[in-house]
């Protein structure tokens, strides 16, 4: 089994890389944000690799930090959570939003994954809580703030505000999807609202 990946960067799309290593080139499949974070083609990068094996395929999925592989395999290990449906929702929460989502119980939050409705996020909620250790979600809600209304970084913060001045959930979905890394919400907020207003 695979557990790291470390070569070229030779070629990037939105979901799948190519790290060239030994003369050759592995496929791998990313979240947009894990693509971002590689930089430029031609630098040296490592990715956390989840090798996921079935009769009819192999396929590897990489990670730019090891907590957001943990997510993936407690994601992919709940009923009807394969990986590309994993992956879905890493390309909208990392790790910290997923603990601000499951210690709020923020079944809309889950809602804006694609393929996702009201029955399946309340049943990922319950599932999901008993299968990842993402840190200690109880401090997502020690601030004050109403269950299901806090926000628990920068992207649940623009995830947020989107929602407060009538972005539909179409339109926050590919938003988010859309940021580069950072933390800082009003910088993203601006990008998403760019994002938004270019109509891609």
């Amino acid at each position: 089994m695979i557990g790291t990946l470390r070569g070229t960067l030779a070629l990037r799309d939105p979901d799948e890389v190519i790290v060239e290593t030994a003369g050759v080139g592995y496929r791998v499949a990313v979240s947009p944000d894990t693509s971002a974070a590689l930089g430029e083609l031609g630098r040296e990068v490592m990715l956390h690799i989840h090798h996921h094996i079935r009769e009819d395929a192999q396929t590897l999925y990489g990670f730019d930090t090891p907590d957001k592989r943990r997510v993936f395999e407690g994601l992919i290990s709940a009923h009807g959570v394969g990986p590309a449906m994993g992956m879905a929702i890493l390309s909208i929460y990392g790790p910290s939003e997923l603990a601000g989502i499951l210690a709020t119980d923020d079944i809309d939050a889950l809602c804006l994954v694609p393929g996702v409705g009201k029955k399946t996020a309340a049943r990922l909620l319950v599932e999901l809580k008993s299968r990842l250790d993402i840190g200690d979600v109880t401090t997502a809600v020690a601030s004050g703030y109403p269950a299901g209304e806090q926000p628990t970084d920068a992207r649940s913060v623009v995830r947020q505000a989107l929602a407060e001045l009538g972005y539909s959930a179409e339109e926050i979905r590919s938003a988010i999807a859309a940021l580069p890394p950072g933390d800082d919400s009003s910088a993203l907020l601006k990008a998403a609202l760019r994002h938004l207003a270019s109509g891609i």
